[in-house]
């Protein structure tokens, strides 16, 4: 096996880079470095500049490489980025992802694992999300995600391509500090931003129906994200066939207060937080049910949240000083 990673220079995609070559995996990367770093991979693992959009491209590369599986993450993730560009997620997310379905399927690889998001499922009212629950994305970001779901499935059907959709709910932390996510766009690097500018962080409304009032959220150590990935290509490498979708989460909810208060104890800066008013859209809860990626994969989250924040606190503080 020889797997094509896009987006694999990104934070996610350079773990599953580095987990899935540390395993004895043959993989290279195709990234057009928007928002990936070439320093996060090792040397020996090859690394294409380009686009999933580039389907000249992607016809050379999937043939020089003999490429015979592919992990696609390469996609724009930002969801109020989304709101305000609608038309750029669309045309970038789904399609790249429709150039490099065709691409595949002309090549002959029938292996392919996409990564979605817990976007898809929108708010639901439910204490544990599971793959059953209805899809009701409230974001351009997660319909794309979701739409990308339908083509994935779509094409593994009309060309014999066995499919997996992994859906992450809020990854955090990182392997080493050197691979830290180095955006502020989740709770972690925003917290860890509003502490070095030594102003408190910022709770969204603390009035909701959870135990301290604060959203309740599921949280998954990036270092075991890229595990799933690992178990999930290994099984497509199997021999697997038909399409599996599955959550990628811990199962365990995290208050947005009990995350702040351990990030105090990690950063030391206890500040109380500042108390604001709830953000449209936002869930009281949103955690998984890991119980399928267990069952289907053999794959639980080994990490808990405590290494997520000192991992993350860690990368912080190389990157950004603090």
């Amino acid at each position: 096996m020889t797997w094509l990673i896009t987006g694999g220079a990104g934070y996610i995609g350079a773990h599953v880079a580095r987990a899935m070559a540390g395993a004895g995996e043959h993989v290279v990367v195709l990234d057009d470095l928007s928002a990936g770093v070439p320093a996060r991979l090792p040397e020996d693992i090859p690394l294409v500049r380009g686009a999933a959009q580039d389907a000249e491209l992607l016809k050379r590369v999937l043939a020089e490489h003999s490429v015979t599986g592919v992990v696609h993450l390469a996609a724009r993730k930002q969801v109020g980025e989304s709101v305000a560009q609608p038309t750029r997620y669309y045309q970038e997310n789904l399609g790249a992802l429709a150039t490099l379905l065709e691409a595949v399927a002309e090549a002959g690889i029938r292996r392919f694992l996409f990564s979605s998001s817990a976007a898809v499922y929108g708010n639901p009212d439910v204490e544990l999300i599971t793959e059953d629950t209805p899809c009701a994305p409230v974001n351009p970001y997660g319909e794309t995600k979701l739409t990308g779901e339908w083509l994935v499935r779509a094409a593994g059907r009309a060309h014999g391509i066995a499919t997996v959709c992994l859906r992450y709910f809020n990854v955090a932390g990182t392997a080493a500090p050197e691979l830290a996510d180095t955006g502020v766009f989740n709770i972690i690097p925003m917290v860890f931003d509003r502490l070095t500018r030594d102003e408190a962080p910022r709770v969204f409304g603390d009035d909701y129906p959870t135990p301290d009032g604060t959203c309740v959220r599921d949280y998954i150590h990036v270092a075991d994200l890229a595990e799933a990935h690992l178990a999930a290509a290994r099984r497509l490498a199997q021999g697997a066939t038909g399409d599996l979708t599955v959550n990628i989460g811990r199962g365990e909810g995290v208050s947005v207060r009990e995350l702040i208060t351990l990030i105090g104890e990690v950063s030391g800066d206890r500040r109380p937080p500042l108390v604001e008013p709830r953000r449209p859209g936002d869930a009281p809860r949103a955690v998984a049910s890991a119980e399928l990626a267990a069952r289907e994969l053999g794959w639980t989250a080994r990490r808990d949240v405590r290494e997520m924040v000192e991992s993350a606190w860690a990368g912080w503080r190389l990157h950004r000083g603090g």
